[in-house]
């Protein structure tokens, strides 16, 4: 994948996630360099740097002393080709649970601020204990002390 094809790529997952490019990046950075330590001869430490424009990468490498301090800074950018498909299937995991994770925050932040707020969703379906709505982006539950007594909602329902 040429560079070009990358940074349209992240545009386009982004665009597609609702989430920022720059969110998108430090996701890559954060999987890049779970992928750079699966490789063997990694160093103990190791900071990704991507140029978004170019989108080029940089990994700076660091060994760690008996105290715990980074010595021994050095370029170590692999080929593509030496990662492997160990680090691939590590870099396609971190990146899948960190874009969860970005999601599931952006999702609590939109809602966290309407406690209290009375919103309209569409139920999905009911039972004992919960309705599950759907509020359109996201889906909740509804606990069954929180609803109007005696009412029997039905699917589809507003």
């Amino acid at each position: 994948m040429s560079n070009l094809d990358m940074s349209e790529a992240i545009r386009l997952l982004a665009q597609d996630k609702g989430l920022s490019e720059d969110a998108l990046l430090h996701v890559l950075v954060d999987a890049l360099a779970s992928a750079y330590k699966r490789r063997e001869g990694a160093a103990d430490e190791v900071v990704v740097e991507v140029d978004p424009q170019t989108m080029d990468f940089r990994f700076i490498a660091f060994d760690l002393d008996e105290d715990g301090n980074w010595i021994n800074e050095r370029d170590d950018t692999p080929r593509r080709e030496e990662l492997g498909r160990i680090a691939a299937q590590t870099f396609r995991q971190v990146m899948s649970q960190r874009i969860r994770e970005v999601e599931r925050d952006r999702k609590f932040e939109e809602y966290a601020n309407r406690e209290g707020d009375i919103v309209t969703g569409i139920i999905q379906q009911t039972d004992t204990r919960y309705t599950l709505l759907d509020l359109g982006r996201v889906e909740a539950l509804l606990p069954q002390a929180e609803q109007v007594p005696f009412e029997r909602p039905q699917p589809g329902d507003r």
